[in-house]
């Protein structure tokens, strides 16, 4: 049985990426097969598919780092024949053939029962994005976080991860504050539960004091940069501070102040190694307290043909909110 995959190649030292025919016999190894209903795009699989990010460790692989589907076949007593299933990070996609295919095969120790609550459709809306905004929360709170300690900020807040860490927050009782470079999205952040809708612009990121005035109980960064920086310098005494990504920069300018003078908890979140016992609670309170109660505004659906021409809209900022492909479609 043959079937489609979008398989990423290196020719000449360049990226190619394109849809390809396979059979069983090409799949990585793994105790799990699972026919694919869902995956995902997140930022990284535009820069893996197009080249523009040094993601893949191995050639050819077929993309994507998220799936949810039916196991067709399972050599681990955990799984059987019928179960729905979840899979996203560690090597899928990047060094393991990933969701972007109509079958694959993972390891079971990636690999996770569809969490109650959820249907696959809406754990591929969330995909990963949607973990690491539930892992940070999750972090956050385990630091002391709670709604009662002050306002919560969100950088980056129209994207993937942006999106649902404000929804998140909002649904469990947080006073959130999107940070955004986008004026035209204020009634998006708002209609996803955002209190306030601050613009980027209206920060003056090239005077950042080491300390600045104290604002922020939480805040969640996905940008990096001087947003972290000035986040840094705006934190509460005994706030948490979760950084996410570098869609701004991997740099980060600041001084030791705000650790040592207001106890701010500086924490990093990992989705890709995430102990499974801790990803297996961060999904099922994402099909619980934390599932968010306006998903459908934050995702779109495209078939599985459709999936090329959605990357370049990752790469120039264009995205809002969640991407699901359909892989029947």
């Amino acid at each position: 049985m043959t079937f489609k995959a979008y398989m990423i190649h290196q020719e000449d030292g360049k990226i190619a990426s394109r849809f390809v025919e396979m059979d069983e016999s090409q799949l990585d190894p793994g105790e799990v097969t699972i026919k694919v209903a869902y995956s995902s795009v997140n930022y990284k699989d535009a820069l893996a598919a197009t080249g523009a990010g040094r993601i893949i460790r191995r050639f050819p692989c077929v993309g994507g780092i998220d799936l949810a589907g039916t196991v067709i076949e399972s050599k681990d007593w955990r799984f059987s024949p019928g179960d729905e299933v979840v899979a996203t990070s560690y090597d899928i996609g990047v060094a393991h053939h990933g969701g972007y295919a109509q079958v694959a095969r993972v390891p079971a120790a990636w690999t996770l029962k569809l969490p109650q609550g959820l249907s696959l459709f809406e754990a591929m809306s969330l995909g990963t994005a949607g973990f690491t905004a539930g892992l940070a929360v999750s972090r956050m709170e385990h630091e002391g976080l709670k709604p009662a300690n002050g306002p919560v900020v969100v950088s980056g807040a129209t994207g993937g991860v942006g999106s649902i860490a404000v929804e998140i927050l909002a649904k469990l009782g947080y006073h959130v504050v999107a940070l955004t470079g986008k004026q035209q999205e204020t009634d998006y952040l708002r209609g996803l539960g955002a209190k306030e809708v601050m613009l980027r612009q209206s920060l003056d990121l090239a005077k950042l004091k080491p300390l600045g005035s104290e604002t922020w109980a939480g805040a969640i960064d996905n940008l990096g940069g001087d947003v972290l920086s000035w986040m840094a310098s705006t934190m509460k005494v005994g706030g948490t501070l979760a950084s996410i990504g570098l869609a701004a920069g991997f740099q980060f300018n600041t001084t030791v102040m705000p650790f040592i003078l207001r106890g701010v908890s500086l924490l990093g979140v990992d989705s890709v190694n995430c102990p499974m016992p801790q990803r297996a609670e961060v999904w099922r309170r994402l099909g619980g307290d934390m599932k968010p109660a306006h998903l459908a505004a934050v995702v779109r659906t495209i078939g599985f043909g459709e999936l090329p021409g959605v990357f370049d809209d990752f790469l120039k900022a264009r995205m809002r909110g969640r991407i699901v492909v359909d892989i029947a479609a």
